[in-house]
């Protein structure tokens, strides 16, 4: 029979159920339980790099902005997918890669990078 905790008596942790451990969160590029710092860091760059460089494409006025950083996201993209150790880091990349590649195709048809 199982051993009920009272409030001056812990249990033992041999005792404590599955039901009341407490699952840590995991950070959702790691889908393997291991941590990656490097290759999360070059997937967010490249999404972030990738965002802005699709927003400027909206606005002709801000080429300059959407050349560039798209130019950065699709080198970051590369880089980061080729280290990427990840399904859902390699997800985070390639649509980063696109988002860039938009961002800086508008942006050269709408002026170039100078």
């Amino acid at each position: 029979m199982a051993r009920i905790a009272s409030p001056g008596h812990p249990v033992s942790p041999d005792r404590v159920s599955a039901k009341s451990v407490h699952h840590q969160h995991r950070f959702i590029l790691n889908t393997d339980g291991q941590s990656h710092p490097l290759e999360n860091i070059g997937a967010a760059l490249t999404a972030i790099f990738g965002l802005v460089a699709a927003v400027c494409a909206f606005f002709p006025a801000m080429h300059l902005l959407g050349s560039w950083t798209g130019l950065a996201g699709m080198a970051t993209g590369l880089w980061s997918q080729m280290i990427s150790a990840t399904t859902a880091e390699r997800f985070v990349n390639i649509s980063g890669v696109v988002l860039s590649g938009i961002g800086l195709l508008f942006g050269l048809a709408h002026g170039g990078l100078y």
